[in-house]
């Protein structure tokens, strides 16, 4: 009998220990939304030139009463699109930062591209980018002769 008490109180302790853990690992994380506003999240490029380096700026305000944001990282989804953001820097509530994301196609044609902004807090926004991929025709035009 003592070694059936023994085995049932060292399977408590392991199962209780088990239910402990994965309530510590279920944080529950917030919506992006109720914290943060986004401006050109869903960004028309209109017509740029293939080969030249163009940019927009993505807004996000902190609209939360009491919480801090950080950007932890900004992933791109090609060599095309590159990200420029301060790491770390807070933004408080009521406080409006950016990041830019550049791109540069190398082909002509439609386009739609994705960047996702990590924040610290584990929150992702997916930020979505298109346009088309033109020929530069004053670039290419030769002089006219007089």
């Amino acid at each position: 009998m003592t070694r059936s008490v023994i085995l049932f109180a060292f399977y408590f302790l392991i199962t209780s220990g088990l239910i402990q853990a994965q309530a510590d690992s279920t944080k529950t994380i917030v919506d992006i939304h109720q914290l943060a506003t986004f401006t050109n999240a869903d960004y028309n490029m209109g017509p740029t030139p293939v080969g030249k380096s163009t940019s927009f700026n993505v807004y996000i305000k902190n609209i939360s009463t009491a919480d801090t944001l950080w950007i932890a990282d900004v992933k791109v989804g090609c060599g095309c699109t590159t990200p420029k953001y301060r790491v770390n820097e807070p933004i408080v509530p009521g406080q409006t930062s950016f990041v830019t994301l550049g791109f540069t196609g190398s082909a002509r044609g439609e386009f739609v591209k994705y960047a996702d902004i990590v924040f610290k807090t584990g929150q992702t926004k997916q930020i979505k980018f298109f346009g088309q991929a033109v020929t530069d025709t004053l670039s290419t035009t030769p002089a006219i002769k007089q």
